[in-house]
């Protein structure tokens, strides 16, 4: 199997919801935002495993920030497999291959992915260091933005480079606060179980939901906003299986089933 291929099977192991839009992309599109998906899901891994206490979370996520900072070149990536080494027989494959992940992309827009990775890598781990305490909605706000709406940002910028698409970039980071807040919905149990409650103090599932309706209605607008483009056949998938996410936790379900989400994707 070739490296792109071997990178595509594993996000088809790690998320139903981007493996399909991903893999319907240019090649040399894909290739970019394939990398930018794993490099992020694979510190998530990290942020949430179940294995690793918050001290050493940080310290990892650190460690991977300043190592992607240090990264000046394609195959030059090294310390990340070295400061991961100790820990391969607990962090799942998406984590342990971050380096690889990080020299998929054309060398011309590969530093902004290891930029957005390393960012998001040293947001995690400050709130790994405050056990994901949200207190206020500008704590939400904030951490929505850190592991999320600065990826809308990140994809506005591949847009760019690939074809020169230009997208209202206030409506990108509600694209992927919206998106993000419809995980902390549905995982809201599993978050909890692992003592990390997302959920400003005093708020219900209803008014998460509210703000996660809000954020996916910016989402919307961007996507509306977008021409017939690579970025809007990978956007409007995501939002419209957040959408239909909403509804049916709204009735009661837990989430999407796979007919589900085949038939919102065979509506495009």
């Amino acid at each position: 199997m070739d490296f792109c291929g071997d990178a595509l099977e594993i996000l088809k192991q790690t998320s139903r919801t981007f493996y399909i839009p991903i893999s319907l992309l240019p090649k040399e599109l894909r290739r970019a935002v394939a990398s930018a998906y794993l490099c992020m899901r694979a510190i998530d891994e990290i942020e949430d495993h179940d294995l690793l206490d918050n001290q050493t979370k940080a310290k990892l996520l650190r460690q991977i920030s300043l190592d992607l900072q240090s990264q000046s070149s394609i195959g030059n990536h090294s310390n990340l497999a070295h400061c991961l080494h100790p820990y391969q027989e607990i962090l799942p494959e998406v984590s342990l291959r971050i380096g690889e992940w990080s020299n998929l992309p054309s060398e011309t827009i590969a530093p902004r992915i290891w930029e957005a990775t390393a960012a998001m890598a040293d947001r995690m781990a400050h709130w790994a260091t405050v056990n994901w305490r949200i207190e206020t909605v500008a704590d939400l706000d904030a951490y929505t933005f850190s592991v999320a709406g600065a990826v809308g940002l990140m994809l506005s910028d591949i847009w760019a480079w690939y074809d020169g698409t230009t997208t209202n970039r206030a409506h990108a980071i509600g694209f992927g606060r919206g998106l993000q807040t419809v995980n902390i919905i549905r995982n809201r149990a599993e978050d909890l179980s692992r003592g990390a409650d997302f959920f400003p103090d005093g708020w219900q599932n209803r008014d998460m939901q509210e703000y996660a309706r809000s954020q996916l209605q910016l989402g919307q607008l961007y996507t509306n906003a977008l021409s017939k483009s690579p970025a809007l056949d990978f956007c409007r998938i995501p939002l419209a299986l957040a959408f239909a996410t909403l509804d049916a936790i709204a009735l009661g379900k837990e989430k999407l089933s796979r007919s589900e989400v085949l038939s919102v994707v065979n509506n495009f």
